[in-house]
């Protein structure tokens, strides 16, 4: 069971991921995701996920040097944009995103989206193996890839994905996915754990949450992480990311868990990864 905002789950590579971390979509640069990162890591956040898309690496980067932490504490993750898909711009991607953050290397770097209709995506992953094999990453994974994306992937692939970061939340739950990338050794990461805020009225997570003395947030948060998934709620309040961090003196039971699994509609909230962009 996670016990602590520190705890871990270990990759197939070995390489220890934490289970909560902080998103920073839509945060803007400079002072409010400055603000953001520096309030994570002071309440005990040790995992920052950011995106090339964002334009808020440059902040995030001043946020962990502002914050005083070392480097070696913490685990920051950022995805390639679409339109750098291909080996040598994925690689100049790279570099672009390492600087732009004040880092040497990163924890984890992900492929933001398949973009099928590109048909780029296993070169790029060729390039992502070429920067984890030099020690530039530390670990290497995709973002919204549906089986099979994967499948397609795998077939050239030399190093399996230890990641695929997707839209997961009660309304959307992947069941299968789940399935696949658990055969396959592949660490699921939820984005938009709580629908970008839609959830936070839903009566069936209130009535839960009240046998707890918990939020509906705190609920799903719970609950991504029972259910083996890595999460990274967003929130630029200070007590917001304090309180979503407040999930481990409680316990979901199985027919809490059952109902929430209930919920599932099997629709995406989002765009689906085959659509082009």
């Amino acid at each position: 069971m996670v016990k602590t905002l520190q705890d871990t789950t270990t990759l197939h590579n070995g390489v220890e991921m934490p289970w909560l971390g902080l998103g920073v979509f839509k945060v803007e640069d400079g002072d409010e995701v400055i603000q953001s990162v520096k309030a994570a890591i002071k309440h005990g956040y040790i995992s920052i996920d950011t995106a090339a898309v964002y334009k808020n690496e440059e902040g995030v980067g001043q946020g962990i040097k502002e914050s005083g932490i070392s480097r070696d504490k913490l685990f920051v993750t950022s995805k390639l944009w679409n339109g750098d898909q291909g080996y040598e711009s994925t690689l100049a991607a790279f570099e672009t995103s390492l600087k732009k953050l004040g880092l040497d290397y990163l924890d984890l770097y992900l492929i933001h989206w398949p973009v099928p209709s590109q048909g780029k995506f296993k070169e790029t992953w060729k390039a992502m193996e070429k920067l984890y094999k030099e020690g530039k990453v530390r670990a290497i994974g995709v973002s919204n890839f549906k089986e099979h994306h994967l499948d397609e992937l795998l077939d050239d692939a030399e190093i399996t994905p230890m990641v695929n970061q997707v839209e997961f939340h009660p309304h959307f739950q992947q069941k299968e996915l789940r399935a696949y990338c658990k055969r396959h050794g592949i660490q699921l990461e939820a984005w938009s754990p709580l629908k970008q805020g839609q959830l936070l009225d839903d009566p069936t997570l209130k009535e839960i949450g009240d046998k707890y003395g918990k939020s509906p947030a705190q609920v799903i948060i719970r609950w991504d992480l029972q259910s083996g998934f890595i999460t990274i709620p967003k929130s630029t309040k200070e007590h917001r990311i304090v309180a979503n961090a407040e999930v481990y003196d409680f316990e979901l039971s199985a027919e809490d868990m059952e109902k929430i699994e209930q919920m599932d509609t099997g629709v995406r909230a989002f765009r689906d990864p085959d659509e082009k962009k």
